[in-house]
């Protein structure tokens, strides 16, 4: 650690790379504590970042004028961008990262992805620690479950602890908490494909009621109507992401040997979702709320209509 870095997390200087959804919870958590938060994202100066520059303001959030700038002021970088920046932000924060700072990766990028960005890190000097997201962070807000890895995560975890996260170290080893984030994201985002693929395609069949009945017999424990409304909801908000996301974990699954055929569909499945809602199907993107519809019906009958045109 260096002289300048202060002991206590809740006097450090944080600064988050991604100002979207989770930069955004991770600043109101933070500022909420008094903790100093600097963020940058690429679309700030943009027409799609003004709402950005308005939460800001509003949180007491400074705004940097590029990653360098950034990573030059903070004890603790935390990078949460889409999946296939991860190794970008990391070569574009690293010249100016100091010695001894934290750069904790929130990204859900592949091992061999954390591997390069932690080389690029610790070149530099800085101290890099892999994070590994467990969940949705919405509900749990900055208490998700977090795993750490790498040489660093042990003196990292009880630091983040002490203002608020929820980590756990998964080993010294970098890689680790990335593959159990990527195999559970196997299963997760290939659910949320298949209630997708399944509950419109029984919607155009007129069978949605027996299925989601059929399904409740077999996996009682779960509301099919409530978990297929929060699937359409979070894929059509947030699908272009959850794409380049499983285009991570299908990289994991080659990494380890295996032909990708489940992750590929469902980066395929995710990203055609995102096409519809980036051309309009769904209607206007809600920018601080992922939510349109209680009801996946609703955005069947869209596909269902789009899919006749």
């Amino acid at each position: 650690m260096t002289s300048t870095m202060h002991s206590d997390p809740k006097h450090w200087h944080i600064g988050l790379i991604g100002y979207g959804e989770v930069g955004r919870i991770l600043a109101e958590d933070l500022r909420k504590q008094s903790i100093s938060v600097t963020a940058y994202d690429i679309k700030l100066g943009s027409e799609a970042g003004r709402s950005l520059s308005d939460h800001a303001q509003t949180h007491g959030v400074a705004l940097a004028g590029s990653h360098a700038a950034l990573a030059a002021q903070a004890d603790l970088v935390i990078s949460a961008v889409t999946a296939s920046q991860a190794v970008p932000v990391a070569e574009a924060c690293a010249p100016a990262v100091g010695q001894g700072t934290y750069f904790l990766d929130f990204n859900s990028a592949s091992p061999g992805a954390k591997t390069q960005a932690a080389a690029l890190i610790e070149q530099a000097g800085g101290r890099y620690v892999e994070g590994a997201v467990m969940t949705s962070v919405p509900p749990y807000r900055q208490r998700v479950p977090l795993l750490l890895g790498g040489p660093h995560a042990q003196a990292l975890h009880p630091l983040l602890n002490r203002i608020g996260f929820d980590s756990k170290v998964a080993s010294d080893k970098l890689g680790v908490a990335s593959a159990v984030k990527m195999c559970r994201s196997i299963m997760i985002k290939g659910l949320e494909a298949m209630v997708i693929e399944s509950f419109t395609t029984a919607r155009a069949y007129g069978v949605e009621d027996a299925v989601i009945a059929s399904l409740f017999e077999t996996f009682p424990g779960i509301d099919w109507e409530k978990q297929g409304a929060y699937f359409f909801q979070r894929v059509i908000e947030h699908g272009r992401r959850r794409a380049e996301e499983v285009q991570e974990v299908a990289q994991t699954v080659r990494e380890a040997g295996l032909e990708p055929w489940s992750a590929s569909g469902t980066a395929a499945r995710q990203a055609w979702i995102a096409d519809l809602a980036d051309g309009g199907l769904f209607g206007p993107r809600a920018s601080e709320d992922f939510a349109r519809s209680s009801d996946w019906r609703t955005e069947a009958d869209r596909i269902l209509k789009h899919l006749k045109n």
